[in-house]
């Protein structure tokens, strides 16, 4: 269909019944249902808080700049494109037309199925409304999405020829339709429209084209897709000459053309738009698995993550690093934090993040702020693994802290640092609850093609992408590149492909999901978690209460260890590496360690041999024999310090020893060395030179060194930051509608006028004398007829009310408010006036 026809046909006479069409907004909502006003207020949440007064004031929050941003950020790309479309018709704009911009002549079957969707989702969120005939765009989003030099509209289409020739001369518009074969007008009005049906007519601009010289079809054809405007020099070639004689180009200033919206939809074929889009893009799959070994690998990926977070806090059991003076870690501290765990920065990062997040890690809050685990981390290490499992993902899910982003700057150019503030980014809960949702469209077992699902994403989100775009990419891309990341660390997804677990956690079908996109269903977060949890457990390993003991001072752990086993085998030996089976190496100091921790040698023998599948090796025996043997042979205590020893031939190998000078050591009596440091410097000093001293206390006997844990006092996790007001339940929604509905019909009530008052301007409150009003009430009250009042609260609102008073008495009514739809009671020095509703209204 041509651009001419499509014009004709939004001239058309309207059709019968067109009176009874809306002629507002707000007259358009009035013309919904309930079901209508929920969906809207549903989609829209910032419109219901606070509750409207009446459909007035409701279509007024609607068309505000903010909301109807808002609005627009949450479309998708083909709802956008059909917005952006309307913006650039005439408004009102026919049905017809708006097709007509988006398939262009040739037609496009799948607009024609996906526009009637599209555009039924633009009347529920308000943002278009009129019926098929008269479809308009709310002002403000017109004013956002139509094409101007300060804001060009993604459809790179320029102003009107009207719009463009609002500035020029009327004998400069002669001209150009002189030279464009147009006859001569006796005002520049229908001169402008002359020239704009010329453009809007195929046959006869298809005939003008024909006589351009190429080089002036080749201007055009830069500037037809966008940007429309082009620079020009005083003297223009001759095809800019050309098509600027002839209205194809118009000057906007005196180095500046552009391209009317009239030609540029011509040479488009009628195309708003390069590209339309009305198919979300299928995320693609990258490689497909039995769902079987997915969830295996999944439950090693999550038996892993529970043993980095419990070796990092209890890394972190007598206090972590200290707190930046602007908060966060400084960066020298998660290089250590990444060392110790063996993994990347951005991994550690992440770790470190999820602790936060879940309320196990927070700063202690003293003078000298330090971070460390929270009271929380000790019930949490009590649960069985699978739990544990579920009280990591769920914060996850729900958490706006975006660890990816530390380590980046801020828009002060300030570095963000991991635990510190800014790094909360309101889309990452939705972002991730997508990418699994679409991960679960796919056929079990199967993992995504990554870059098939960020365009999906940005399909469904264009705006918010483009918003939010900074370094590196926008940011919905960036958060769904991150959840992919995360959810194969946290066990989520297993070689890419989400796991059963997942998919209960999401309230999904285990099999096929039907509805991927519904995530929740109504069930509350918790109560999916345990059923994730109760999917997960089998599939973790059980755990062990032994170890292979080997002849070159190892142990093999070949499974997760319980835990009283292995928290001490902890404190007896160091982790050498981690996997599938964590091996533990034996040293002298891991030895001393455990005997400082008031251990003896014949404890340590039995605990070995009570948990090893193997004998104990000679070599570790003799090992623990020899530290014990050494250990506690030197005494260190507090004189101002001392070192006592009853061989009096170590203390002179001590005092010979060059290491030894930096401790300030005499003696003060054969057995008894003093030193000028104190007792931890001292004992740190001896046991560097190869000795194994014991601290003891004013009593002359060992101080045990027991490894108790610092804790922080009670916190709580951080809470998200929400992404705008958050959606309100169905309570509250009918509750809402109701109200709407109640102050609307008091707002629209026709009401009798008394005879000597002046008539009440539309929606100002009635006035009326004291007395006036007790007589009106009363007699309301004697008849039980319902009146309109005018009514002031405490906090000085003021609201129209319908009534129906029950009893007056001491200086208040009691009535009926149709308003709120209950018996309420209203000083009367509070109602501003009162008026009798009109015969067909009572």
């Amino acid at each position: 269909m041509g651009i001419g026809e499509l014009d004709r046909e939004a001239h058309v006479p309207e059709v019968t019944g067109a009176a009874a069409a809306p002629r507002t907004l707000a007259e358009a909502l009035r013309a919904r249902g309930d079901e209508g006003l929920a969906a809207l207020l549903r989609a829209r949440p910032d419109l219901v808080n606070p509750v409207p007064n009446d459909l007035t004031q409701l279509a007024t929050r609607a068309g505000t700049r903010g909301s109807v941003v808002r609005a627009l950020e949450r479309l998708d790309r083909f709802a956008l494109q059909t917005a952006e479309a309307l913006a650039v018709a005439q408004d009102p704009a026919p049905y017809p037309v708006l097709l007509g911009l988006l398939t262009g002549d040739e037609g496009d079957p799948a607009i024609e199925a996906a526009l009637p969707g599209a555009v039924a989702l633009l009347r529920e969120q308000a943002l278009v409304w009129g019926e098929d005939d008269r479809l308009r765009l709310v002002r403000t989003a017109r004013e956002l999405l139509a094409p101007s030099a300060q804001h060009p509209s993604p459809t790179g289409l320029g102003p009107t020829v009207a719009e463009a020739t609002s500035g020029m001369s009327p004998g400069r518009v002669q001209e150009i339709i002189a030279t464009a074969g147009l006859s001569g007008t006796h005002d520049a009005v229908s001169a402008v429209g002359s020239l704009t049906g010329l453009f809007t007519d195929r046959e006869r601009m298809g005939a003008l084209l024909d006589t351009a010289p190429p080089d002036a079809l080749s201007v055009l054809d830069r500037l037809v897709w966008g940007p429309p405007y082009g620079e020009v020099t005083a003297d223009p070639a001759p095809p800019v000459r050309w098509l600027r004689d002839r209205g194809l180009l118009l000057p906007v200033s005196p180095r500046t053309m552009v391209l009317p919206r009239e030609v540029a939809l011509h040479l488009r074929g009628g195309r708003a738009h390069r590209v339309p889009e009305p198919v979300a893009p299928v995320p693609g799959v990258l490689r497909e698995y039995r769902p079987q070994v997915v969830d295996s690998a999944a439950a090693g990926q999550a038996q892993l993550a529970l043993a980095t977070v419990e070796e990092l806090l209890k890394s972190w059991d007598r206090g972590g690093p200290p707190v930046l003076r602007a908060g966060g870690l400084a960066v020298r501290d998660l290089k250590r934090t990444a060392a110790a765990l063996d993994v990347p920065e951005e991994t550690a990062a992440f770790w470190l993040e999820l602790c936060f997040g879940a309320g196990l890690l927070a700063s202690d809050g003293e003078a000298d702020e330090r971070y460390a685990p929270t009271p929380a981390y000790d019930d949490w290490l009590d649960l069985p693994p699978a739990e544990r499992w579920a009280l990591l993902v769920t914060p996850w899910l729900t958490a706006t802290r975006t660890p990816g982003l530390a380590g980046g700057q801020d828009a002060k150019g300030r570095t963000l640092s991991v635990l510190g503030p800014d790094l909360d980014r309101s889309p990452a809960p939705e972002v991730r609850h997508r990418v699994l949702g679409l991960l679960a469209t796919l056929p079990p077992g199967s993992s995504v093609e990554p870059e098939s699902l960020f365009a999906r994403l940005r399909w469904e989100r264009p705006l918010r992408g483009a918003a939010a775009a900074d370094e590196g990419g926008d940011l919905r891309s960036r958060l769904a590149r991150w959840a992919l990341a995360e959810a194969e660390l946290l066990g989520l997804t297993g070689r890419g492909a989400l796991s059963g677990p997942a998919r209960a956690l999401l309230n999904l079908p285990l099999a096929e999901a039907a509805d991927a996109g519904a995530l929740g269903g109504g069930v509350e977060l918790s109560v999916a978690a345990e059923r994730a949890a109760t999917l997960l457990a089998p599939l973790l390993p059980e755990a062990v209460d032994h170890v292979l003991l080997q002849a070159d001072l190892t142990a093999v752990a070949p499974g997760p260890l319980r835990r009283p086993l292995s928290d001490a085998l902890a404190v007896l030996a160091d982790v050498e590496s981690k996997g599938g089976a964590t091996v533990y190496r034996f040293t002298p100091g891991s030895v001393r360690r455990a005997l400082d921790s008031g251990q003896t040698a014949t404890d340590l023998h039995e605990f070995l041999k009570a948990h090893s599948r193997t004998p104990v090796p000679q070599p570790l025996s003799y090992l623990v024999d020899d530290v014990a043997r050494r250990h506690g042979h030197l005494r260190v205590g507090a004189a101002s310090t001392y070192v006592r020893c009853d061989d009096d031939t170590v203390l002179g190998e001590i005092l010979a020893d060059r290491r030894s000078a930096s401790l300030g050591l005499r003696r003060l009596a054969p057995t008894v060395l003093a030193a000028q440091t104190d007792p931890v410097a001292l004992l740190d000093g001896l046991r560097s030179m190869g000795y194994a001293p014991a601290a003891e206390s004013a009593t002359g006997d060992v101080l045990i060194t027991r490894a108790d844990a610092y804790r922080t006092p009670a916190r709580t996790a951080p809470v998200p930051v929400p992404d705008g007001p958050p959606a309100p339940d169905s309570t509250l929604l009918g509750a809402a509608v109701r109200a709407i509905r109640a102050g609307d019909r008091a707002a629209t009530a026709v009401r009798k006028e008394p005879a000597a008052a002046a008539p009440a301007a539309s929606g100002a409150l009635p006035r009326t004398s004291a007395a006036e009003t007790l007589a009106t009430v009363q007699a309301a009250a004697m008849t039980g007829s319902a009146v309109w009042i005018g009514y002031v609260n405490a906090e000085g609102g003021a609201s129209q009310r319908v009534i129906a008073p029950v009893r007056v008495e001491g200086g208040f009514v009691t009535a009926f408010d149709h308003t709120a739809d209950e018996v309420r009671t209203y000083p009367l020095h509070r109602i501003t006036g009162v008026a009798e509703l009109a015969d067909d209204q009572v």
